[in-house]
């Protein structure tokens, strides 16, 4: 079975469980899936029942589907996402952006935890990412082009929307949430960074490193979809405090930042 035709199969059997599409896409990362809980009259698929789909294998990713309301919109969220060092290939990783987008989704709030290269950021931050650098030596859109879905050479000049960072920058400062801004770094991991890997990353212009993301970022962008990324600092990176990097104190931070992220969310949609 062809790429496409996977994906309509995938978009078919969630269609059946739906009543209303979905107009935004949110992928929460490791520690963040509690914003679900949130979500008025949900419907929650499992990854393993949908066709096609993979299934996360990570701690603080619980792998559901869970489409319903926050608000007046239509929500589809990811609980748990796919990673590169899962031994998925990135085809695989980001088939599920390519199926949230068949379903109708036009934009969508892509986070993570990541760790802090910039010294002025504090564990416990959240960031609007305004660029990237993808540092993994790949690409997702490698091989045949989806000419149904994109342009074989992508512009990435504006990967994320500068409406979006506006608007979430408005929003932190209404709800006096102090948020930070800047470039996200993708290691494939699943090792973290060595002190000197993120020197070069601080050389090159990074303010945090984390092992996602970027792929979905790029799918987004090939089907032309406006992207908000944040980015929530769950630790210093290798060689800043001089302390042994560990997944628990990832997922320990973003649960003690999760009602400040949660009311940053809930209120960037409602403007949306």
């Amino acid at each position: 079975m062809n790429y496409i035709k996977k994906i309509n199969e995938s978009v078919a059997y969630i269609n059946n469980k739906i009543s209303k599409s979905p107009t935004i896409g949110i992928i929460l990362g490791s520690g963040l899936g509690g914003l679900v809980k949130l979500i008025q009259d949900p419907i929650t698929i499992p990854y393993e029942d949908i066709p096609n789909f993979p299934l996360s294998t990570v701690e603080g990713h619980a792998g559901h589907l869970v489409i319903g309301k926050l608000g007046d919109k239509t929500v589809v969220t990811m609980q748990g996402r796919f990673h590169f060092y899962e031994g998925y290939p990135l085809s695989k990783v980001t088939f599920p952006i390519r199926t949230l987008i068949s379903l109708g989704i036009q934009k969508l709030i892509v986070t993570n935890a990541a760790g802090g290269v910039n010294e002025s950021f504090v564990p416990g931050d959240l960031m609007i990412i305004n660029d990237h650098i993808n540092f993994s030596g790949t690409n997702p859109l490698i091989g045949p082009n989806l000419e149904s879905k994109g342009p074989r050479f992508l512009d990435m000049t504006e990967a994320y929307s500068k409406e979006l960072i506006e608007l979430a920058q408005n929003v932190g400062k209404n709800l006096d949430i102090n948020l930070k801004e800047g470039v996200y770094m993708w290691f494939t991991g699943p090792s973290y960074e060595t002190p000197s890997e993120i020197k070069l990353a601080s050389t090159l212009g990074a303010d945090a490193v984390g092992m996602s993301t970027v792929p979905e970022v790029i799918i987004a962008n090939h089907e032309s979809l406006d992207v908000l990324g944040i980015s929530c600092i769950t630790n210093m990176a290798a060689g800043i405090l001089d302390k042994p990097l560990n997944h628990e104190e990832v997922v320990e931070t973003s649960l003690k930042v999760k009602d400040k992220f949660e009311r940053l969310v809930i209120e960037i949609i409602r403007l949306m």
